[in-house]
């Protein structure tokens, strides 16, 4: 899944942070718990403070995992969940059971119970759940989230490029198409694909592409800041895209034994538009509403200092994170021997510097996390050093015949910290001679941006992380054009790839993994993904995260 942005923190990305562990969850001023460390009471408000903007509230648009998570335990139920403990199986959530799988992996059943209510009081039914699945497939309108999924395995009849014939709801283009691979009878839901799928379960328990939605609630693309829901709290008011909103308790909240969302706070206010510094000053203060505040926004690099003297050695975690932050290069326009020197050269060790040393980033030598199954050391990083070659970088650029200084641009989605690792990076190029590097930051359009078909950016910033415990969630989604290069996004392919023998190999890992085959799934993978012809981005580190320790979660 993709990671937050540089903006903020969160549970996704290749150099990303973990949740955001919560502060106190009792009242503002009659706090039931016991503070930091202490035993969370119920009632009062929580405050979660952000920089940047949200981009979608949609849950069919949401592949930011700090926002995955958010919904899930607010607003939005899905069949299965995740639970809070690092037990990774997922439980049952509005499905009654994990599911029956059947034909090989090909064929995935679930019973819908029938005592959740969306925020009116009706009943969520197998329909919402049918409705919400459709949704992915108008590429042209449900846009950033996690449709590489249900477009790549769904058995419904592909088009050219491997696109499915089915167009959404919207327009209804193959919608018998669809009927036939999605069907309810009565409680049961039940979804048919055109390969073997045994972890479906532990997708719909990560993501929200299986999400229920009311059809007529749906209003398309303006849809995506608002919330109809069908979890313990619902939407006070209107969000508001640059300040953020409220959450009250939901009242016709259906029946929840999942363990997961104890739903403490009457209220959970975001405010959006703070810079991380004064947030954290605030929260070490520890005084007003900041003893109930908690940051989406990871402990800044230049706090970093007042760990063990304003910030108690109790009060913060460095943990390892699950992403893998990478630079990707639009294909189209950057020659493929100008996107190798660029690789070569590049000095990780000057972006990780930038960003805190390592409290914040260590190298990586593969786009796979090493905590993922199937991971191997990509070999194309073998003999290139953390700070770069740039002696390497101006051979290949002479033996392609290219002309040096070449002027290129690099895309990010800004913030202060974001700016010291873009120039780190600049610097590192510029200084060889080789190249012209001009900064390009962008705000919280970014994302949307690089999924565009038409983009023209010519070097961009990403940041990724296994959606489950799977290398099938990473090389694919990141990289297999036949599912993202489509109507009107790019989906995850930012950089516009396209590999003909990389997508075989992806294909000989899906019909290993339907074999139950890891080892020959993982060779395939390591086959397509460290193939030196296939030099699609550089990895420059794997975050581990520091923050605060702040209490118990809610």
């Amino acid at each position: 899944m993709a990671r937050i942005t540089k903006r903020a923190l969160a549970a996704t990305a290749g150099i990303v942070m973990l949740s955001t562990t919560l502060a106190a969850c009792g009242g503002d001023e009659g706090d039931n718990g016991d503070g930091p460390g202490g035993t969370a009471g119920k009632g009062g408000t929580l405050y979660v403070k952000a920089e940047d903007a949200i981009e979608h509230l949609d849950p069919h648009r949401t592949y930011i995992g700090l926002h995955i998570n958010m919904l899930a335990r607010t607003v939005t139920r899905g069949l299965l969940t995740q639970s809070t403990t690092d037990d990774p199986a997922p439980i049952p959530d509005i499905a009654t059971d994990t599911g029956t799988m059947a034909a090989g992996g090909k064929e995935w059943s679930f019973t819908i119970r029938d005592d959740v209510k969306w925020e009116d009081g009706e009943a969520v039914t197998c329909e919402d759940f049918r409705y919400g699945y459709s949704r992915n497939f108008a590429t042209d309108v449900i846009t950033g989230g996690p449709s590489f999924y249900p477009l790549s395995f769904t058995d419904i009849p592909g088009a050219a490029e491997g696109a499915p014939e089915y167009s959404g709801p919207y327009t209804e283009k193959g919608q018998d198409l669809y009927d036939k691979a999605v069907t309810c009878d009565g409680n049961t839901i039940t979804y048919r694909f055109n390969k073997s799928w045994p972890d479906f379960n532990l997708a719909v328990a990560a993501l929200h592409f299986a999400a229920p939605y009311r059809a007529d609630q749906d209003k398309g693309d303006k849809s995506n800041l608002e919330i109809f829901s069908n979890g313990p709290y619902k939407l006070e008011g209107e969000w508001d895209k640059e300040s953020g909103g409220t959450l009250v308790q939901n009242e016709n909240y259906g029946a929840d034994d999942t363990g997961t969302r104890k739903a403490l706070p009457d209220k959970i206010v975001f405010q959006l538009g703070d810079k991380a510094e004064t947030t954290y000053e605030e929260i070490i203060a520890d005084a007003g509403p900041a003893k109930t505040t908690i940051s989406f926004n990871r402990l800044p690099a230049s706090m970093f200092s007042q760990i063990g003297n304003e910030i108690p050695e109790d009060r913060y975690l460095n943990v390892a994170s699950p992403f893998i932050d990478y630079l990707w290069f639009n294909t189209e326009k950057l020659d493929p021997a100008l996107r190798q020197a660029l690789a070569v050269s590049t000095d990780r060790e000057a972006w990780i510097n930038a960003s805190g040393g390592e409290r914040s980033y260590k190298i990586a030598d593969s786009i796979i996390n090493p905590n993922v199954p199937g991971y191997a050391p990509n070999s194309v990083w073998k003999d290139v050093p953390p700070s770069g070659d740039a002696d390497q970088a101006k051979t290949i650029l002479e033996d392609a015949g290219i002309d040096t200084p070449v002027k290129v641009s690099l895309q990010y989605p800004q913030s202060e910290g974001a700016d010291k690792q873009a120039a780190a990076l600049q610097d590192s190029w510029n200084s060889s001679g080789l190249f012209e590097v001009e900064l390009k930051p962008e705000g919280d359009v970014y994302y949307t941006n690089i999924q565009k078909p038409d983009h023209d950016y010519e070097i961009g910033w990403a940041g990724w992380g296994a959606d489950w415990n799977s290398p099938s969630t990473v090389l694919p989604p990141l990289f297999d054009s036949r599912a993202n290069i489509q109507g009107g996004s790019l989906g995850q392919d930012y950089g516009k790839y396209r590999g003909d023998e990389f997508n075989k190999k992806l294909d000989e890992a899906s019909i290993a993994a339907g074999a139950g085959d890891d080892a020959a799934r993982d060779k395939a993978y390591q086959e397509g993904g460290h193939d030196p012809r296939q030099r699609r981005g550089l990895l420059p580190a794997r975050e581990r995260a520091v923050q605060l320790r702040l209490g118990l979660g809610c």
